[in-house]
């Protein structure tokens, strides 16, 4: 028996944590002194309101140790083997983390780690299909080599509604920042080979960014495993999200379409109206 978990950063929705039985390792963010569990203790729009008002991102931060054996220890306990997903290892401590923890609990040999080279729900997609592999009977390892070749085919995309939180968490410079604003500039950001990268920009209010964007996305959509799509965010208008869950569904291609909102850590440094769409390649 395979139990599945995954730092917080995969930001699954409560019912698919539970429908794939899913457990979550949270991640830290700090609001100045003030320390505090990601999707446990704070939200994303508290986070948004704390920012604000003090002009500044908050930090983020691994799990701790002993967090990790906290939560390792009674799914060791009841499974025979324990598989791990994180967020980047370029961009997080996570996944080392949750190794040092094992050894910690002498269980080195039944922990197995996944770094996901990549964040949000493109983690999500991964972290399903082993919970889906695991259901059937496969172990570890078997689990593991199909992600292996999953992993290149994860596409996972983004576009910002305001660079004001790239800038703050130092990943936009002032200048570009006040330009972008000027100039209603939207940068698409993609994830890959574990780093975010700018691919293109965007002009314009978001409802038109946001249909660009996913018209763009329609040939490689097209091109996608069956089974699921998501539609992830950091707290867009219904309406927004509900335009781009139509287009979805009028290129009858998925399963389903999935909406996710984007947990703290993710929101942290994206900031407020941010929307993805990510997926598999076929």
């Amino acid at each position: 028996m395979v139990k599945i978990l995954s730092d917080s950063t995969c930001d699954l929705s409560r019912e698919l944590l539970e429908r794939y039985h899913i457990n979550i390792l949270p991640l830290h963010v700090l609001l100045g002194e003030e320390d505090h569990k990601d999707g446990v203790d704070i939200t994303p729009d508290e986070i948004f309101i704390w920012s604000d008002a003090n002009k500044t991102t908050p930090k983020t931060a691994a799990p701790t140790i002993e967090d990790a054996v906290e939560c390792m220890k009674p799914l060791l306990e009841e499974g025979s083997q324990l598989l791990c997903f994180a967020i980047s290892e370029s961009m997080s401590a996570s996944l080392n983390v949750m190794r040092l923890a094992a050894e910690e609990l002498e269980a080195s040999d039944r922990v197995f780690t996944v770094d996901s080279m990549n964040l949000s729900t493109g983690i999500g997609l991964l972290v399903i299909e082993a919970a889906c592999m695991a259901e059937k009977g496969a172990d570890a390892q078997e689990i593991i080599k199909k992600l292996e070749e999953l992993k290149p085919l994860v596409r996972s995309s983004f576009v910002v509604d305001t660079l004001v939180y790239l800038h703050r968490g130092g990943r936009c410079s002032g200048m570009a920042a006040l330009a972008g604003g000027m100039l209603k500039l939207h940068p698409k950001i993609v994830v890959a080979d574990g780093k975010m990268d700018v691919s293109k920009k965007y002009r314009g209010s978001m409802p038109k960014v946001i249909r660009a964007y996913v018209q763009d996305l329609e040939p490689q959509l097209k091109e996608a495993r069956l089974e699921r799509v998501f539609i992830t965010h950091s707290g867009c208008a219904p309406e927004l999200v509900k335009q781009v869950a139509d287009y979805l569904k009028s290129l009858s291609v998925f399963h389903e379409i999935l909406e996710t909102r984007a947990g703290g850590v993710v929101s942290s440094h994206c900031g407020p109206g941010t929307l993805g769409v990510l997926f598999i390649a076929a």
